[in-house]
């Protein structure tokens, strides 16, 4: 109707222009109808999730560091969103295992994985197929914590400083334990090497229990493992705490000076504890579990658990904990390449 009544004068070309507007309107009329009901539904999904229990994959065993962060998120999401969070322990292979069942996992927020620094430094080390960041959506940092310098008290050094000399007039001549090449406990002892120009040799070992059992005894004399699970030894005399790997003194050990502070700079390494997700996960989903594990960790109950433990809770946006493992991937990138580490 609308075009009969154009009048004659109207040149063809115009009913043509008029024909071509009217389609371009309802097409993208036709466009916004069929949005809508998409935007509902991820509107909806976001506010509504979780609405079944979700799986939180732990690339470690039962009882270390990882899980007990694990455990401790877990619980306190369960309790806030009323739905259970169930830790499912996968250790072994640089987490290799378990990034292939979250790469595998429906993209629904109902499979996370918690990774810490070291899932960082085995893609590197040993050209896995994935790449935290490309191949997964990085959810929220969660905790931060440094490590310690612990020797044992056979060799005699009282401080950083010491112990620096010591190697400088003895290298190569102490061993230092890890709990396996491309861990962060591995990169550290690498650091502080490439920082004072002196040499160990690394022993690296399945896990920090069997790193322990060897440390304790003297047969290794330098490590650098969590506050967590080496404060019992020093408290008790087998080990001697020198220095903690963080910018700044930690709560749990306030005596103890940083590596900085004891007169050995360059050597600063935090770890950290993470969730990542699979990479289609909806954002909304992704930035509503980040919001929610931002609560958990800053509730006083886990807040107190997390200091008593020598680290501190983050909960960081996605955004936040993307950069933070770009960030490690360029420093422990140029500390392999510094070191001529290889995977073993």
């Amino acid at each position: 109707m609308f075009l009969m009544a154009l009048p004659r004068a109207v040149a063809l070309r115009d009913v043509q222009m008029v024909n071509f507007t009217l389609r371009r309107c309802l097409n993208n009329v036709i466009r916004i109808a069929l949005l809508l009901p998409a935007f509902a539904f991820c509107t909806s999904y976001a506010q509504n999730y979780p609405v079944r229990p979700v799986r939180v994959i732990v690339p470690s065993a039962t009882g270390g560091g990882m899980d007990t962060v694990g455990r401790g998120l877990s619980y306190k999401l369960s309790d806030m969103l009323g739905q259970s969070f169930v830790v499912d322990n996968r250790p072994g292979a640089g987490s290799v295992p378990a990034l292939e069942i979250l790469a595998a996992a429906e993209p629904r927020g109902y499979t996370l994985l918690l990774v810490s620094g070291t899932t960082v430094v085995h893609p590197i080390l040993y050209q896995s197929p994935y790449d935290i960041v490309r191949d997964f959506a990085p959810v929220s940092q969660v905790t931060s914590q440094g490590f310690m310098l612990v020797v044992h008290p056979s060799i005699g050094v009282k401080s950083p400083l010491d112990l620096v000399q010591y190697m400088r007039a003895n290298p190569g001549k102490l061993n230092y334990a890890s709990a396996g090449t491309g861990t962060v406990l591995h990169m550290s002892g690498e650091l502080f090497q490439i920082a004072t120009g002196t040499r160990m040799t690394h022993i690296p070992f399945r896990g920090t229990g069997a790193a322990f059992t060897d440390l304790v005894s003297g047969r290794v004399q330098v490590s650098f493992p969590t506050i967590i699970s080496s404060q019992g030894h020093v408290n008790a005399g087998r080990l001697r705490a020198l220095a903690v790997t963080s910018p700044k003194r930690v709560a749990a050990m306030p005596d103890l000076p940083t590596l900085s502070e004891a007169g050995v700079p360059g050597v600063v390494v935090v770890n950290w504890y993470g969730l990542i997700a699979p990479r289609l996960t909806p954002r909304d989903v992704i930035e509503r579990i980040a919001t929610e594990t931002a609560k958990a960790v800053r509730t006083p109950e886990m807040a107190k658990n997390l200091t008593d433990d020598g680290s501190e809770g983050v909960g960081s946006s996605p955004r936040e904990f993307a950069e933070r493992i770009r960030a490690d991937q360029m420093q422990w990138g140029k500390v392999i390449k510094q070191a001529g580490i290889r995977g073993e």
